[in-house]
């Protein structure tokens, strides 16, 4: 049990906007923009904000004690675990396991936070027991556009060539953009006092952290592949408890998006109107808008 760990449960909505942008692209897909082929309406992974947050995170804590990245580019998972399997080397083997875990979920925020699944550890029967996945007590389903989206598809000219084989016969190259003219994204998540009590730790600090990373976690992602995105809304449901007072669906079903009358194809924020129906919140719920 972690004493300073949240005593509430928590359930969020965050609605962000892309203008002339690639807010997720596929891999499996050329890159264009995700898009549920059923109903054209883009989709954001929520390992895409995760690497935002985490990259937020890093940038502002800048490898202080207790708030490294697990999860980070050119960084091998292997040599993250080999910090916390030296950490347990000399406990007892029935030590080992709960060890390395709390080990792990102290000195990394992303692991206290989403959890991780560290298999990695696992190097010979000793140490067995010590790998395996953390669930984390923050989580968050894919995010999904208001509106139907239209992926484009941009030519752009580059002035210079890639080999001097090809310069022989052109002076110039045709490259592709792949952008979203406009859309307004939501996506949901969910945060376990329970979890966070019984398996990481993820405290009060760690929670005010995180909203400030997810209001501020497009600042520091800005890239011509991206265009212009902003988070528009933190709406964030409270419970008066550990478990909570009410089904989380019931909460998100409270916020309201919808087009503007007249508004045949949205371009930008204003064209949405955006409500929180607070005089129904359950008995025990509080609401904050934090952005």
């Amino acid at each position: 049990m972690h004493k300073n760990a949240i005593k509430n449960r928590y359930d969020f909505v965050i609605l962000y906007d892309v203008e002339n942008g690639n807010p997720n692209g596929d891999p499996d897909a050329d890159n264009m923009p995700r898009v549920d082929p059923d109903t054209d309406h883009g989709i954001v992974t929520d390992v895409c904000v995760k690497r935002k947050i985490r990259n937020y995170i890093d940038i502002v804590k800048n490898g202080e004690p207790g708030y490294n990245i697990y999860i980070k580019q050119g960084t091998a998972l292997n040599t993250q675990d080999a910090k916390g399997v030296d950490a347990i080397k000399n406990k007892d083997k029935s030590e080992k396991s709960g060890g390395f875990r709390d080990f792990m979920c102290s000195n990394f925020f992303d692991i206290r936070t989403f959890g991780a699944v560290m298999t990695t550890a696992a190097k010979d029967k000793e140490l067995s027991n010590v790998a395996g996945q953390v669930r984390g007590p923050v989580q968050l389903a894919f995010g999904r556009s208001v509106d139907r989206i239209t992926p484009q598809d941009i030519a752009i000219t580059r002035v210079t060539v890639t080999t001097e084989e090809k310069g022989k016969t052109a002076s110039t190259e045709i490259g592709h953009k792949h952008i979203v003219p406009y859309g307004l994204y939501r996506q949901e998540g969910f945060i376990s006092a329970n979890l966070a009590k019984t398996v990481t730790g993820f405290s009060e600090d760690d929670l005010n952290l995180f909203w400030n990373a997810v209001i501020h976690m497009f600042d520091e992602d800005r890239s011509a592949a991206r265009g212009k995105m902003a988070l528009r809304e933190l709406i964030v449901f409270k419970h008066s408890n550990e478990l909570g007072d009410a089904p989380s669906h019931k909460l998100f079903e409270l916020v309201s998006v919808k087009r503007r009358e007249g508004v045949l194809a949205p371009r930008a924020y204003g064209d949405y109107t955006v409500s929180v129906d607070s005089e129904n919140l359950p008995e025990g719920v509080t609401v904050a808008r934090k952005i």
